[in-house]
C-alpha cells in the first residue's frame, strides 16, 4: 500500500518518491520475471548511487535486466564484453587524430572520443575475464565519477550506475576481483534460476526479443536525480547508527572471518537503507532497512579464514555472517 503523503525533502514528497521507485520496479518486471527482490535491491542500489555485481551462472536475465533498467529511466545504455585482449581504452575512450582543423590539416592534433563507459547504465559483462588493468579502469571510473586520459579528466553521466557481472562456476581464463576492488561495489546478487511458472511466462512471451524493445521509460532523468537527492536526506537515528556499528563490529569481531567489514562497508549499508527507506515512500529509516539489506551489501567485503574452513564458496561466506548478523540485537 502507498503510503500517505509526508513531508517533503528536496522538493519531493516521500509519497510521491513512492510512485516514482515503484513505477521503475513494475517497468523492468515487464521484461524480468519472477525475481521482484532482485529488481527491488537494484533500484535500490541505483538511488543509493551505487553499482551492482552479479554473480551468477549465463542466461539468467541479467541482461534483460540492465537494458529494461536503463529504458525504464529514459537513460543511455552500453554493454561491455569483457575479454582477455581488452584494453582499457576500449573502456574508457581515447584521443583520435583530427583530420583537419580551421586553417587546414593539423599535425598531431587530437580530439577525445568517448568509449562506451559514457552511459547512464553500463552493463560489465564477465568482468573477471578481463585484465587487472582493464578492472582497474573501471572501478576507477566507478569511484571517482570521471575518466581521465591523456591529463584531462572527464565527467561521466550523471546518473552513471554500474551492473558488472561475473560467472561463479568458471574460472579457467578469469582474473577474479580482489577484495579491495569487490569493495567498490554497493551490493553483490544472484539471480537464480526462476520457479516453473515464472520460467513457463518466459517461454510464452520471450521477453528480451518481444517486451524489452517495446519498453518505454517512466521516470526521466530528473526526476531519478532527484530520487537520489533525496536519500541522502532520509533520517538514521542515533538507534540505528549504534546498531549498524554492532553488526560491523561483529563482523571483525568473528572467529571464522579474517577481513571484517570496512568502513566504506558501513557507509555503504547506511546509504542502501536510505534508498530503501525511499523506494518504501519513508523520510526515515527503521531497522528493518539495515538488517534486510546486510547480507548484499556486507557479504562479498568479508572473507573466512582459510585456517576455519579453506576455501570458501559464496554461499558459505553468507552463511558464515548471517550466523554472524543473528547475534546482534535488533533495536525496537
Amino acid at each position: 500500500m502507498p503510503p500517505a503523503p509526508g513531508t517533503t525533502c528536496q522538493g519531493l514528497a516521500p509519497a510521491r518518491a513512492f510512485e516514482l521507485a515503484r513505477a521503475i520496479t513494475d517497468n523492468i518486471e515487464r521484461a524480468f520475471h519472477g525475481k521482484h527482490d532482485v529488481a527491488v535491491r537494484v533500484v535500490v542500489a541505483l538511488l543509493a548511487r551505487g553499482h551492482v555485481l552479479l554473480e551468477d551462472v549465463p542466461g539468467v536475465g541479467k541482461t534483460t535486466l540492465a537494458h529494461a533498467l536503463a529504458r525504464s529511466i529514459d537513460g543511455r545504455f552500453h554493454r561491455i564484453q569483457f575479454t582477455s585482449d581488452l584494453l582499457p581504452s576500449d573502456i574508457t575512450g581515447g584521443g583520435v587524430p583530427v583530420a583537419e582543423g580551421v586553417d587546414g590539416p593539423r599535425v598531431g592534433a587530437f580530439r577525445f572520443q568517448p568509449g562506451p563507459i559514457f552511459a547512464n547504465v553500463v552493463l560489465a559483462d564477465e568482468v573477471n575475464r578481463a585484465s587487472p588493468r582493464c578492472q582497474s579502469a573501471l572501478l576507477e571510473a566507478m569511484a571517482e565519477g570521471t575518466v581521465s586520459v591523456d591529463g584531462v579528466t572527464h565527467p561521466l553521466p550523471d546518473p552513471f550506475f554500474v551492473i558488472a557481472t561475473q560467472n561463479p562456476l568458471e574460472h579457467r581464463g578469469t582474473q577474479p576481483l580482489p577484495e579491495s576492488q569487490l569493495d567498490r561495489f554497493l551490493m553483490r546478487l544472484s539471480i537464480g534460476y526462476p520457479t516453473r511458472e515464472f520460467e513457463a511466462l518466459v517461454l510464452q512471451e520471450d521477453p528480451a526479443a518481444h517486451v524489452l524493445p517495446r519498453l518505454a521509460a517512466v521516470v526521466g532523468l530528473d526526476e531519478l536525480r532527484a530520487l537520489q537527492t533525496l536519500v541522502g536526506q532520509v533520517k538514521f537515528d542515533a538507534a540505528l547508527t549504534g546498531y549498524l556499528l554492532d553488526l560491523v563490529a561483529a563482523s571483525r569481531e568473528h572467529e571464522v572471518l579474517e577481513l571484517g567489514v570496512s568502513p566504506r562497508g558501513a557507509v555503504a549499508l547506511r546509504r542502501a537503507a536510505q534508498a530503501r527507506a525511499v523506494v518504501d515512500g519513508r523520510d526515515y529509516c527503521i531497522p528493518e532497512d539495515v538488517c534486510e539489506l546486510a547480507l548484499d551489501v556486507f557479504a562479498h567485503r568479508v572473507s573466512i579464514d582459510p585456517g576455519g574452513g579453506g576455501s570458501a564458496s559464496s554461499e558459505d561466506v553468507r552463511w558464515v555472517l548471517r550466523e554472524t548478523l543473528d547475534r546482534v540485537a535488533v533495536p525496537l
